[in-house]
């Protein structure tokens, strides 16, 4: 199941990166459409985040800081129709 939180329209979902370390260092909770993050929940099909990165959603975000470039990207967008 996959875990999300909303912020203005968007969720927010945490991705893995991948390392030979550890790897909780790398990974950070990034900025995907809402209704992709539940079709992904459904289907297990991956999700694209703002920043490109391109996973399925597993794990709780709020465990993870949120990616910086997605915030960055969110931040410069202007409001839709649908935000």
């Amino acid at each position: 199941m996959a875990w999300f939180k909303r912020d203005e329209g968007t969720l927010l979902e945490q991705a893995p990166l991948l390392s030979h370390g550890d790897g909780d260092h790398e990974r950070f909770s990034h900025y995907v459409r809402k209704e992709k993050i539940l079709e992904s929940a459904l289907s297990g099909d991956p999700v694209k985040a703002l920043c490109g990165k391109v996973w399925v959603p597993t794990r709780d975000p709020e465990k993870f800081p949120v990616c910086p470039t997605c915030k960055e990207i969110h931040a410069n967008m202007k409001p839709g129709k649908d935000e």
